[in-house]
């Protein structure tokens, strides 16, 4: 939207001594301010004129109109609320309200505001953006029929495309009115946004360089460049990109300072969240995200729900975002009730028309596949990304755990074996499915010593109990032994004691048949003495039998 500007008279028709005319010569006319977007210089010679005693006719307008492109909504909407309350007001005045209103995001004072103006473009592209946030489609629709091919209509109806995530509609818009007026440098920056927001980040910086070169220092574009190396490269990147900025800052840098502190955030990876971005979460719409985000990392899952659970999603991320949050609430409560809304956030997001060719949507494809445990069509999905993703921790991860569930052990021990992340490895879900593919690969020492390693915890006890029954149905008879035995020393429950008898035996017949070694029998002598069951003493004379006869020493 852009404020309709007053033309208020600047000369006066009066005869001036030549020690006025002097003065003037001295002092810049308004309209030279004006068209150099001198606000600040516009705004000092207007107060100074009113304290001696000079003021014009619509000064209080031009002060308006000055502060609103300065960014200082409050000043533009003292001055406006001043300029209605005078006898004979300019028609133009409501609609310059209304547009404050709207910045300052008081949406309901715009709008009754808005209504009180005379017609105008203007008045409609108020109301079209007013009806966008209200979400009142029908109003919407009453509005964008009113908009007229002139470029501040279309630069309205462009920007409702972006907010709709519509970005390659918003791109068609932006780059006809750019092969019309190439002088338009600023389109070029809502182009690379738009690129941005696609994904296509090459592209974005290529378009945003039109700008750079002819505005150096701009803060948004500058931030916007910044993004762009976020995504290509790292948060080191970025972050130089806009510590440039903050050495060199320009007098925009005040009007987005709020936005870097956010993206230093992001670039830095949280440093500073708690601190940086609560006061944000109503201002700048990711750092609500980002906060959520934030929490999931430090696994407080609560918080982050309680965070997003109001938040009714509009985009894709939002969607996604609140598919994440459920789907980690949903394991960690146990609630099914959760899982099923991440699995419908999930499917709504990769089967959409605009999403479902995207690296996010079909990632929100495998998490919906993955919560149904149909792992054939996880994989599917995974596969089709799988070279941007090799080194990805949460990917190999999600890959690994796919394989393993689908019956290829040996592609899924790989890629667990990829992951380097420690918080990961000693998570209980990797320890039990890395150990499972070691004893489906016929390495059960490896899955052993992954126990070993574990401190005794409920988690340890479920690994054991895992190891013993998946070795007993492997025909790893040794340390299946070796587990349950453990098993019934911290739990004299008689299911151990009978699969530890069933596994010693199975090593016993494994060493008559010649696939155990002999000396073997001597520690699974000494497994069945730790036990007192009755049965123990006619096993322990029946191998004696039979080592003797076959001299092995015991």
């Amino acid at each position: 939207m852009m404020l309709s500007r007053a033309k208020p008279a600047v000369g006066r028709g009066v005869q001036h001594t030549d020690k006025r005319k002097k003065r003037d010569r001295k002092i810049p006319k308004l309209e030279e301010l004006l068209s150099k977007r001198d606000f600040t210089g516009a705004i000092t010679l207007l107060e100074f004129k009113r304290h001696v005693g000079e003021e014009e006719e619509d000064t209080n307008l031009w002060i308006g109109y000055c502060a609103f492109h300065l960014g200082d909504y409050k000043r533009a909407l003292e001055e406006y609320e001043n300029a209605t309350k005078e006898e004979n007001c300019n028609s133009e005045v409501w609609v310059n309200l209304a547009c404050t209103y709207f910045f300052l995001g008081m949406y309901k004072q715009a709008e009754a505001a808005g209504f009180k103006a005379s017609k105008s473009r203007l008045q409609n592209r108020l109301l079209f953006h007013l009806a966008h946030k209200f979400n009142d489609e029908k109003k919407l629709m009453s509005f964008h029929q009113n908009l007229q091919d002139v470029t501040e209509d279309q630069l309205s109806l462009a920007s409702i495309h972006y907010m709709r995530s519509h970005y390659q509609e918003a791109i068609d818009i932006y780059k006809r009115i750019l092969l019309d007026n190439r002088e338009y440098l600023a389109l070029n920056v809502y182009v690379a946004l738009c690129y941005y927001k696609l994904d296509y980040y090459d592209v974005s910086q290529e378009v945003l360089a039109v700008y750079l070169q002819q505005i150096p220092d701009s803060t948004i574009a500058l931030n916007l460049k910044a993004c762009n190396h976020f995504r290509l490269y790292n948060g080191r990147a970025a972050e130089a990109e806009l510590k440039s900025l903050m050495d060199n800052a320009s007098s925009s840098f005040e009007f987005a300072k709020e936005l870097i502190r956010h993206n230093l955030v992001v670039f830095r990876g949280g440093e500073g969240a708690l601190q940086v971005l609560p006061p944000l979460v109503d201002v700048i719409p990711e750092a609500r995200l980002n906060l959520v985000i934030y929490y999931l990392r430090q696994d407080d899952v609560q918080e982050a729900y309680n965070l997003i659970k109001d938040l009714e999603p509009t985009t894709p991320q939002e969607y996604i975002l609140k598919g994440v949050v459920n789907a980690a609430l949903g394991q960690e409560m146990g609630s099914r009730d959760h899982m099923k809304i991440a699995q419908q956030f999930f499917q709504l997001v990769g089967g959409s028309a605009s999403e479902c060719d995207t690296i996010p949507g079909r990632q929100c494809m495998a998490s919906c596949f993955f919560l149904l445990k149909q792992f054939d069509d996880v994989l599917i999905y995974l596969n089709s990304f799988k070279s941007y993703f090799y080194n990805d921790d949460i990917f190999n991860f999600n890959y690994a755990q796919a394989k393993a569930a689908t019956g290829n052990t040996s592609e899924g021990e790989e890629a667990f074996l990829l992951i380097q992340s420690e918080k990961m490895k000693n998570d209980y879900i990797y320890l039990s499915w890395l150990a499972r593919c070691y004893i489906m690969n016929k390495k059960p020492r490896l899955a052993w010593e992954l126990y070993l390693k574990m401190e005794t915890s409920g988690e340890s006890f479920s690994l054991l109990q895992l190891i013993a029954n998946d070795c007993y149905k492997m025909g790893q008879f040794y340390y299946s032994a070796k587990a349950f035995d453990v098993l019934e020393r911290l739990d004299p429950n008689p299911e151990y004691w009978e699969g530890k008898r069933g596994a010693c035996v199975g090593i016993f017949q494994m060493i008559i048949a010649g696939r155990e070694p002999k000396e073997t029998l001597q520690e699974v002598l000494h497994l069945l003495r730790s036990t007192g069951n009755t049965q123990v003493e006619y096993m322990i004379r029946i191998m004696k039998k039979w080592a003797k006869e076959n001299r092995v020493p015991i």
